[in-house]
């Protein structure tokens, strides 16, 4: 049976603050996944015709109001994830990219879909933040991150 890969783009906005790295979470409400919990600051699908840099430069226009250029985006990692019970017909390719540099200060653009946007201590990270991109923190956070991670097989 073939399947559909669905592709994102994942942009986690870090800063050196005090000589403490921080993170740039948002929190999810009325999206009907996984409200209530901590999620990287800008996020979304690939769309027809665009590249994942594209996708992850649109998505933070729309999402923090900021600008950037593809080339201020540090690829992380793949991450090839599924959902349990397996649906043998929906996968997923997150691609998580890190940013320290912008233009413009990041606020929340679409309020009916976040209820919060902080700036998070990376060694102190709210609860819960959602498991699939908290594996990938925990990973950058730790320095053991590969560069092709999966998640729920």
């Amino acid at each position: 049976m073939r399947f559909q890969v669905v592709p994102a783009a994942y942009v986690l906005f870090r800063r050196r603050q005090s000589g403490v790295e921080q993170l740039l979470l948002q929190l999810r409400r009325g999206t009907g996944y996984m409200d209530g919990h901590w999620t990287a600051a800008a996020a979304g699908h690939v769309e027809a015709g665009e590249s994942v840099l594209e996708a992850a430069a649109r998505e933070v226009a729309e999402e923090l109001g900021v600008a950037l250029h593809p080339a201020d985006l540090v690829p992380l990692c793949a991450m090839h994830r599924t959902v349990a019970p397996h649906t043998p017909i929906d996968e997923r390719v997150d691609f998580f990219f890190e940013c320290r540099r912008w233009t413009g200060v990041p606020a929340t653009q679409e309020v009916d879909k976040s209820a919060d946007l902080r700036w998070f201590d990376l060694a102190d990270l709210p609860d819960p933040v959602v498991p699939h991109e908290l594996q990938v923190i925990e990973g950058l956070r730790a320095g053991t991150l590969q560069p092709v991670v999966t998640h729920g097989f």
